[in-house]
């Protein structure tokens, strides 16, 4: 790796021998007690999911967490260093384990050298093994296979200090191939050996349907399968290989953020869990003993039972680090998962925890690199604009950028913006007297994809806007973040399509004509028909791409803003909530 100042702090566990806590047992044989396994092993598997490149704690109302008791502030990996080492203690059998997104979608710090600071701060925080997420895929697969197999950046070369040595930890995708081929792009398992011999298998997955949340632009030689073939395929591998433990990293998460919770088993089992991952966890073969989940952010732990009807322990933690799964368990001497013994532990990371000197030297070091371009003042604000913190569908945040998006797009004749939610990775948050750095600007909107305008028909508008609620939106509705100069109202007493009130379709104040065109400026993602907004990746024509969207938000702050003159959080008002429309 290229930060080479600080030793590493916890190697993985089949590299390096540990010794068994506790003495040995008693065995007629002093010889055959050194070789053969305890009756029971105690093993812990610390995972987390979603860190996002967030190696510091996330500022304002995105960096809490709401659902699980009171709101506390939490993460900031030196903090999470911290807690890991504390729950390691006395237990050598641990392994820490990831389930996708741990990069993509990064602040400043970590994105402005291409993640490397991440894949630094993870090694240094000893995980063992990690599944692909979405996210991986932000810059294509021959990106990802850089951050991998190590190598400097093709545009923009080496970072300070060293080349790019690549992860030391497993990356694995089971269910990603190259188009036409059935090798997976990366591993598909690992399989990590105790000090005493035994073994556990690692199969890592991501959601089958990661194109409707990657740029189809970056994705087009790549394909993604269901997710349960693979499970079974290489299930069987590993058990022809006499790997009797077996453990699932699925980039897949509940329907609704924050709805399992604490208390997913209330009433039967897996009562709380909703969507795809509760029936891949219930199908998925019954040699998988557990699985460690991630993409919807928010922590549960709940039980389902597997084909045989044995209990199976699926959890995911908070997403940017705010907290981890502590999960415990017991193999038996003949390699197995005890399942009863299966716990599993949430643990919230405060932000007032002490941090871990080596963690907290190395975020250091890369922040000091990155300072000169992040603490450039690029604009202010009145008072915090919420936007992934928010918990509204139409967010300031999102009317705020979409807004800049609007200015942007004018020189191309714009007449409105759309954004996908997604899009908006923090808040801007009031500090400082108000003024907002490019590091701010860079936390809210990472990406730095090409903004385009596209000739969109009154038709096609109303499509798209239906779209917030029928096909992959229909269980959980996704609210596009709208300009000002667009207004409509909605019904959620009513389902799927319905829900738009089509005959409230403004622009400028007046009814939408389907026949007329409108030109809309969308970011490449949604433009190329991201999270189920395929009508516009229908749409051929285009202009403009000349802009980011970072640029877009900058300009408009430099613009827009001065000390005197800031900016105030946008008033609410362009969706309208209506119910029992007749």
């Amino acid at each position: 790796m290229i930060n080479r100042f600080v030793r590493r702090g916890v190697p993985a566990l089949a590299l390096v021998p540990l010794l068994l806590a506790g003495p040995a047992a008693v065995r007629p044989d002093p010889a055959a007690a050194d070789s053969a396994p305890p009756a029971r092993t105690p093993v812990q598997l610390l995972a987390l999911n979603d860190l996002h490149g967030n190696l510091l704690p996330v500022e304002g109302a995105a960096g809490r967490i709401t659902h699980r008791g009171p709101a506390i502030q939490a993460g900031g990996l030196a903090q999470l260093a911290t807690l890991l080492d504390e729950a390691r203690a006395g237990r050598p059998n641990t392994l820490t384990v990831g389930a996708g997104d741990v990069i993509g979608g990064s602040p400043l710090l970590s994105a402005l050298f291409h993640d490397e600071p991440t894949v630094d701060a993870l090694e240094e925080l000893g995980l063992g093994v990690t599944s692909v997420g979405n996210h991986e895929f932000d810059e294509g697969p021959a990106e990802l296979r850089r951050m991998v197999d190590g190598g400097c950046h093709p545009e923009d070369g080496c970072a300070p200090d060293a080349p790019y040595q690549g992860a030391d930890f497993a990356y694995l995708a089971a269910n990603v191939t190259e188009r036409g081929r059935t090798t997976p792009l990366l591993k598909p398992y690992t399989v990590k050996t105790l000090p005493n011999g035994q073994r556990i298998g690692f199969i890592g997955l991501v959601t089958k349907d990661a194109p409707g949340a990657i740029n189809a632009a970056m994705i087009r030689d790549v394909e993604f399968h269901d997710e349960l073939p693979a499970i079974e395929r290489y299930s069987r591998e590993l058990t022809r290989q006499g790997v009797r433990a077996q453990v699932v990293l699925l980039h897949e998460g509940e329907a609704v953020s924050g709805q399992a919770g604490a208390g997913c088993d209330d009433g039967s089992p897996g009562a709380g869990l909703g969507g795809r991952i509760k029936a891949l966890a219930e199908q998925a073969v019954p040699a998988v003993d557990l699985i460690v989940s991630g993409h919807s952010h928010s922590s549960y732990e709940c039980t389902v039972n597997d084909p045989s009807g044995h209990r199976r322990l699926v959890t995911q933690a908070d997403s940017f680090g705010r907290s981890f799964t502590d999960l415990r368990f017991e193999l038996n001497a003949t390699g197995d998962v005890v399942r009863s013994t299966v716990r599993a532990e949430y643990r919230p990371v405060p932000v007032g925890t002490a941090q871990q000197p080596a963690m907290a030297k190395l975020i250091e070091t890369w922040r000091t690199r990155s300072e000169d371009v992040a603490n450039r003042v690029v604009g202010y604000i009145s008072a915090d604009i919420p936007g992934r913190g928010s918990t509204l569908p139409e967010t300031p945040l999102g009317s705020f950028i979409t807004d800049a998006q609007v200015a942007a797009g004018k020189a191309h004749g714009a007449d409105l913006a759309l954004m996908n939610p997604g899009s908006m990775r923090a808040d801007l948050v009031f500090q400082d007297g108000g003024a907002v750095t490019y590091a701010d600007a860079y936390r809210v909107q990472p990406f730095e994809g090409a903004l385009w305008v596209l000739p969109v028909t009154g038709a096609q508008l109303i499509t798209a806007l239906q779209q917030q609620f029928t096909g992959v939106n229909a269980d959980s509705p996704r609210f596009l973040q709208l300009s000002e100069e667009l207004n409509y109202s909605v019904d959620m007493s009513r389902t799927g399509a319905d829900r738009l009130l089509a005959d409230t379709v403004r622009i400028n104040g007046q009814p939408v004509d389907r026949d007329a065109t409108y030109k809309v400026v969308l970011n490449e993602f949604l433009a190329n028909g991201g999270n189920g907004f395929t009508v516009f990746g229908e749409i051929t024509a285009r202009e403009g791409g000349e802009v980011t969207e970072l640029e877009a938000l900058v300009d408009y702050l430099q613009a827009t803003t001065t000390t005197s003159t800031p900016a105030a959080p946008p008033a609410p008002g362009r969706i309208t909530f209506v119910s029992g429309r007749s």
